[in-house]
């Protein structure tokens, strides 16, 4: 059963930056896409950046060119590089395994199967 654990997360202000990381552990990491999802007080969850197994990325619309998703395989860990923050980033962000090995499916929540606790992220203007 695998097991993720965020950290990183905490206050900034708008235009600063965050990274957040992920800790993985009890699969094999590296077959697997991770993401990224955010989830605001009375709004769903929403995908916010994705990588596969073969480093392919997918960024939601509203954080391209500000964001950047990569993993380390050698550390079982996962990165969300977070700058030129808004106040419309505020949310807890949810690292997320994909459901199958080798998958080409990263883009939607049905292709991810487990979530951390969750971190959050609050950006003040």
């Amino acid at each position: 059963q695998v097991q993720l654990v965020e950290s990183g997360g905490g206050l900034v202000q708008a235009g600063g930056s965050l990274r957040l990381s992920c800790a993985a552990s009890g699969r094999t990491f590296s077959r697997f896409a991770m993401g990224w999802f955010r989830q605001a007080p009375g709004k769903g969850r929403e995908i916010v950046a994705a990588i596969s197994w073969r480093d392919n990325t997918y960024y939601a619309d509203s954080v391209k060119g500000r964001f950047t998703i990569s993993r380390d395989n050698a550390k079982n860990a996962v990165y969300l590089q977070m700058n030129n923050l808004k106040p419309e980033d505020t949310a807890a962000y949810y690292c997320a395994a994909g459901r199958t090995a080798y998958s080409g499916r990263y883009h939607s929540t049905p292709d991810f199967d487990t979530w951390g606790q969750g971190t959050q992220v609050t950006v003040s203007s």
